[in-house]
């Protein structure tokens, strides 16, 4: 895509975007949607636009966006230590910190392949690119998604930030319920958020379970929680809540989208 088309589309979705900026100027931790952005741009650009309000943005080093893997490719728990190329520029890695996560488990592996075709980090990273050019970047995909995997994932983040005295902040990419009617998906969803709310990690994961809903992402989500958590958030709060049909016009089979932050 042209770089100036894809900027102007973003910045058309931030002008749109107008979360309560006084609630989540502490924000730690995102959920955005990976859609393509004619269905989830508006409601992506709601997290994008948490972050740029935040207070102590220019302090923050890393932004850690962490996606489902989609294709079965690659490690359970795949990072890249490539930078990546989008039409707005590179997006530059910092490979120290992805290494030094790697190093803090056997169950954590540098691993291209699961990237290679994945779509839930690179839809993430022109809203980056374009907000926050110098910013860098560590990029994981979870195959296992497991309560288990997610711990040791959010375990190995915080230790190596700290251990490096990094300052970051996480994104979490996902979708929220499947190809329901937009009714059913909210109210499965609904649920899902009031987890979310509480910052309980266990409940969420029980109910995509117990519901059978959907989510793609819902390990991104669940590290996200547990590392805001640990870094000191008391509360998630749900920004947007939208729906592909509100696109289509048809609300019998819907992908439902979110932005979260968790604060």
């Amino acid at each position: 895509m042209d770089k100036k088309i894809l900027a102007d589309a973003i910045e058309t979705f931030l002008k749109s975007a107008d979360p309560d900026i006084d609630k989540i100027r502490d924000s730690i931790a995102y959920v955005a949607p990976h859609a393509g952005y004619v269905y989830s741009g508006r409601t992506a650009a709601v997290s994008y636009k948490a972050i740029a309000t935040r207070k102590g943005l220019s302090e923050i080093e890393t932004i850690v966006v962490i996606g489902p893997n989609h294709t079965g490719k690659g490690f359970p728990i795949s990072i890249s230590m490539e930078d990546w190329k989008t039409p707005i520029g590179i997006a530059e890695n910092d490979r120290e910190l992805s290494r030094e996560i790697s190093k803090r488990s056997d169950y954590i592996k540098i691993d291209e392949s699961a990237h290679e075709d994945e779509h839930s980090i690179e839809v993430q990273l022109p809203f980056i690119k374009h907000l926050f050019p110098d910013k860098r970047l560590v990029f994981i995909c979870m195959g296992d998604q497991s309560l288990r995997a997610s711990e040791l994932l959010s375990g190995a983040i915080i230790s190596a930030a700290n251990g490096l005295n990094r300052k970051i902040i996480i994104v979490a990419s996902s979708d929220f319920n499947h190809y329901e009617s937009a009714e059913t998906a909210r109210r499965k969803d609904t649920a899902l958020f009031d987890a979310i709310k509480r910052l309980d990690a266990a409940a969420f994961n029980r109910l995509i379970g117990e519901l059978d809903d959907s989510a793609c992402g819902f390990g991104p989500i669940t590290v996200a929680m547990l590392f805001a958590k640990q870094c000191g958030a008391k509360e998630g709060i749900l920004l947007k809540y939208s729906n592909s049909g509100d696109v289509t016009g048809d609300y019998s089979s819907v992908v439902a989208y979110s932005s979260i932050a968790l604060v």
